[in-house]
């Protein structure tokens, strides 16, 4: 029996700290997600959100504290970060795709090259998750004969095709036209759906309110205020909070 198994928390982070140079962007940070949960961040630009999910994707190095995955610390420098990565699934602002590359060759790639999964294998897995995110069809097109927001799609089956323990997302609607954010926001209300365990960074906060089941507050680095969405959302209890979601309700 692992860890998350008997109600430990599958991604746990204890006091972490990153800074850069002398600019101190994560401060004594620490935070629980649990298996089947999706707990969103927010705050400020500058608040730390994307830095704390490049740390957990071993994408920076931490300068104190630990990370925990389904209770084995993976900033131990002793472990190979690709294998720990690919327990993780990251998707960005930026979609991030190969353009001289066919989607279906975008999304097969990582389990080609890094997981060594043969040909026949990794097109079949990417032909399911493809599927799932509504863009079979899309299969044999170049990254720059889709939409922005099919792009992103392809970049979240990306992150998908193997199977991660949990998916990675920061700011995925933050490129995208606005009439094309609610397609990827459906998509990730259907991984909800699907119990895929999610830790993103948004600044939807009526996506933040149907979809999350945790609210993260970041404020310089720290955790300003945590609970469930509808408590953080609706009823802040710190004033900076309160403040912060006026923004989006004035």
């Amino acid at each position: 029996m692992t860890a998350h198994d008997a109600g430990a928390p599958l991604l746990s982070v204890r006091h972490l700290r990153k800074a850069f140079g002398e600019h101190v962007v994560l401060d004594d940070l620490s935070l629980d997600v649990h298996a089947h949960r999706v707990v969103v961040l927010i705050g400020a630009s500058g608040s730390g959100k994307s830095t704390l999910l490049r740390c957990v994707d071993l994408l920076e190095d931490v300068d104190d504290g630990v990370i925990e995955l389904e209770g084995t610390d993976i900033t131990d420098p002793r472990l190979d970060a690709n294998a720990v990565r690919a327990r993780m699934g990251m998707v960005f602002q930026a979609y991030n795709l190969f353009p001289h590359l066919r989607v279906l060759d975008n999304v097969t790639l990582a389990p080609r090259l890094v997981h060594g999964v043969g040909r026949r294998d990794a097109d079949e897995q990417a032909m399911a998750v493809l599927e799932r995110v509504g863009l079979a069809g899309k299969a044999r097109s170049f990254p720059d004969e889709l939409s922005g927001g099919q792009q992103q799609r392809v970049a979240i089956a990306r992150a998908l095709v193997s199977r991660p323990a949990v998916l990675l997302l920061d700011e995925v609607t933050s490129a995208l036209d606005p009439e094309l954010v609610g397609e990827v926001l459906d998509l990730l209300g259907e991984l909800k759906g699907s119990g895929l365990t999610m830790l993103l960074a948004t600044h939807e906060m009526a996506f933040a309110r149907d979809v999350a089941d945790e609210v993260v507050f970041l404020h310089a680095g720290r955790v300003h205020e945590h609970g469930p969405a509808a408590q953080v959302l609706g009823d802040p209890q710190r004033p900076r909070t309160r403040d912060f979601l006026q923004r989006f309700t004035s």
